[in-house]
């Protein structure tokens, strides 16, 4: 089985690897829209397959680094594009909830990214 839990935060940044005449070149913001996916059995005395609190209580840490942040000065997403913040949250989350299946991560209702694997 396959549950999800989502999660919205806020944050600024710039792309330094584009174009000066590039939009993203300079400063904006996003709301981005976080989608966590966890796979597993069911625990039959328990009756899921991870508590949502304990989702909550491992995640909200890790977004509580980014969230209203200024995303260059976050270690690790000095060029923090959609793509590169989807594994940084992989890499984030994974290693305490082992459960993680994907990472699906919106910064406009239109575009985003979904990470399913290794770390790069």
């Amino acid at each position: 089985m396959i549950i999800y839990k989502q999660f919205t935060f806020d944050a600024a940044h710039y792309l330094p690897n584009v174009s000066e005449s590039h939009k993203c070149r300079k400063i904006h913001g996003h709301t981005y829209h976080l989608t966590l996916f966890f796979e597993g059995e069911i625990a039959l005395d328990k009756g899921w397959i991870i508590d949502f609190s304990e989702i909550k209580n491992i995640v909200n840490p890790v977004l509580d680094l980014i969230d209203h942040q200024f995303l260059n000065e976050v270690e690790g997403l000095e060029n923090p594009t959609c793509e590169l913040m989807a594994v940084w949250l992989w890499d984030k989350i994974k290693p305490q909830i082992t459960q993680l299946k994907r990472v699906e991560l919106k910064e406009t209702p239109t575009s985003g990214a979904i990470y399913e694997g290794i770390s790069i």
